[in-house]
């Protein structure tokens, strides 16, 4: 029988102090000047929001994702507080509710949300179904009172889509599927300055139900060309591009342990301990050099690994909720 499918969730010791210096600065709400104009917030992980960046341009400004709805209206405010200039757009990197299920905030607003055609693709696949679970747990969702989320009002299908002025130019780029199949980057050529929504993160913050783990390091080492000064993450402090470089080495890794585990013989069962139908932990130990990204939720990027690696598929494309 096959295994249910389930969704889960070599640096220098140098790199190492670094990550470690950068988590312990970290502050939820926080806003942090990145270039003249750009501006990284970093969301309340606690609240399950995600990090915004604001981004200046001669006549409007540009919001890197919708965020919940909790999370859109403290952004909102940081941006009011910013500059009087009006959000014009708001791109949605991808569609999972905390960085999209605030998009109904921007809109209400006067804001035009936009996304890499996928994004709508990913939900007309998943929703409402999620929507609906969320409401259930999360306030802010359920007080919108809708049966669904609210979709991008514009998409594009070329990349890079860029908007530009007399003032920067911002391009919105996609580079195939890593965490989701609609992962889209934002990025600043002239100041450097690139935000990844959750193609990258900085610590245990990765989803990986919805991805295509042998895929997701091609996706990061595609924007690591770009060559960045700052890489603004979907969760977790801003830093360098030490952050795609950790990111893909932790799907590497996870990859590369669950491979070695299935040639040695070995079954799902004995490598994940799950407990009413859920994997709860596992023997698989990643390298310390990656133990950065590694979180709570190990066993479950370890089934969705296996999942991946045993049927020969990407795990977003088997069956899941």
């Amino acid at each position: 029988m096959k295994p249910r499918l389930l969704l889960g969730a070599a640096f220098a010791l140098l790199m190492l102090t670094a990550f470690l210096a950068t988590e312990t600065t970290a502050q939820a709400n926080s806003v942090k000047k990145i270039a003249d104009g750009v501006w990284f917030r970093e969301g309340d992980q606690k609240q399950g929001h995600s990090n915004n960046t604001i981004i200046e341009m001669k006549d409007y400004l540009i919001v890197i994702d919708a965020n919940f709805p909790s999370g859109a209206r403290l952004a909102l405010a940081d941006a009011k507080k910013l500059s009087p200039k009006p959000v014009k757009y708001v791109f949605i990197t991808h569609h999972h509710g905390d960085h999209d299920y605030g998009s109904a905030i921007w809109t209400a607003d006067g804001a035009t949300t936009f996304a890499y055609k996928a994004v709508v693709d990913e939900l007309n696949r998943y929703e409402p179904a999620r929507w609906r679970a969320a409401a259930k747990g999360r306030p802010d969702v359920a007080d919108l009172h809708r049966d669904a989320p609210e979709y991008p009002q514009q998409t594009f299908d070329q990349s890079p889509y860029i908007i530009k002025d007399s003032t920067r130019e911002v391009q919105f780029l996609f580079f195939g599927w890593a965490h989701t199949r609609g992962d889209g980057f934002a990025w600043l050529p002239k100041e450097r300055v690139l935000c990844t929504g959750d193609a990258s993160t900085n610590g245990p913050y990765n989803n990986t139900a919805d991805a295509n783990l042998g895929n997701w390091p091609n996706v990061l080492a595609q924007a690591e060309k770009l060559n960045p000064q700052f890489v603004l993450p979907g969760h977790g402090p801003s830093g360098g591009p030490e952050i795609l470089t950790g990111q893909a080495a932790f799907m590497v890794e996870l990859v590369k342990a669950v491979q070695q585990a299935a040639a040695q013989g070995k079954k799902l069962e004995d490598i994940v301990t799950m407990r009413n139908g859920k994997p709860v932990a596992t023997s698989i130990v990643l390298p310390e050099s990656v133990g950065h990204w590694v979180s709570g939720s190990l066993a479950g990027h370890v089934v969705n690994a296996w999942n991946e690696v045993t049927q020969h598929t990407p795990v977003g494309d088997l069956p899941h909720p």
